[in-house]
């Protein structure tokens, strides 16, 4: 199966781009790609399209855009996922996974159980990872939309980003209300998921949410971890909604 790669910014076709850095090594190096050898690359929001090497080097990768058409695997059923935050390895890999799974955003989120708030420079060193944990993701299962990824905001910041949402989802440990209750519609959903930290939202947190609009939601009798919910609610929304 060809590789994917991400060319950001292509407004032509036909037009000629440049790989780099790492991606340029690996095709160079392990590919070996010579001149004239198909490529597929990507320009992370949407669009797939068909390349060809022009020439190469240990550090550059030339490659001729052909053709451009809209990705066949991305999904009209757009999902927010927001986190609440919790240990770095735990964020990683919740990112890594509903990267794959398809997610058009990820908001993460300080809430009243969520890790201590990190430094300016700590925040912006995590959220720089995540890209690039996103990035490698999207490469590995051939996705052409890199999810959007904002920097943690409040709890109350990220109850007023949901305002514009057709579907939001809370779900919680002490909910009662089970997901057979939801029902697939015809037409594209913008759904945002709400996922606590370690211990999850306090109840207060959850009456906020709920005069917000929010519907709370079980995942099932078991507790489960904060990095297994957020997967495993991204997971059952897209199938019952028809995206899986």
């Amino acid at each position: 199966m060809m590789q994917k790669f991400i060319i950001p910014n292509i407004d032509n076709i036909p037009s000629r781009a440049s790989i780099q850095g790492q991606d340029a090594k690996h095709i160079f190096k392990v590919l070996r790609l010579s001149p004239g050898d198909p490529i597929e690359v990507t320009n992370g929001d949407g669009t797939d399209y068909k390349a060809r090497i022009a020439a190469v080097s240990p550090g550059n990768i030339e490659v001729d855009i052909i053709d451009g058409h809209d990705s066949l695997t991305e999904s009209a059923l757009h999902i927010t996922l927001c986190s609440g935050m919790l240990k770095d390895k735990k964020m990683d890999l919740v990112i890594k996974h509903v990267t794959q799974l398809g997610i058009h955003q990820w908001i993460p989120f300080f809430c009243e159980r969520s890790i201590p708030t990190p430094d300016a420079k700590r925040i912006k060193n995590r959220h720089q990872r995540w890209e690039t944990i996103a990035v490698e993701s999207l490469k590995q299962c051939r996705r052409s939309r890199l999810p959007q990824i904002l920097t943690p905001l409040s709890f109350e910041n990220l109850l007023d980003h949901a305002e514009a949402y057709d579907l939001k989802i809370a779900f919680w440990e002490k909910a009662t209300q089970k997901l057979d209750t939801l029902t697939r519609n015809s037409s594209p959903l913008k759904v945002i998921i709400l996922i606590g930290p370690e211990g999850g939202l306090s109840e207060t947190e959850i009456e906020i949410a709920q005069k917000k609009g929010f519907l709370s939601y079980s995942l099932g009798p078991r507790i489960l971890r904060a990095e297994t919910a957020a997967i495993s609610s991204c997971t059952l929304i897209q199938h019952i909604l028809g995206d899986i």
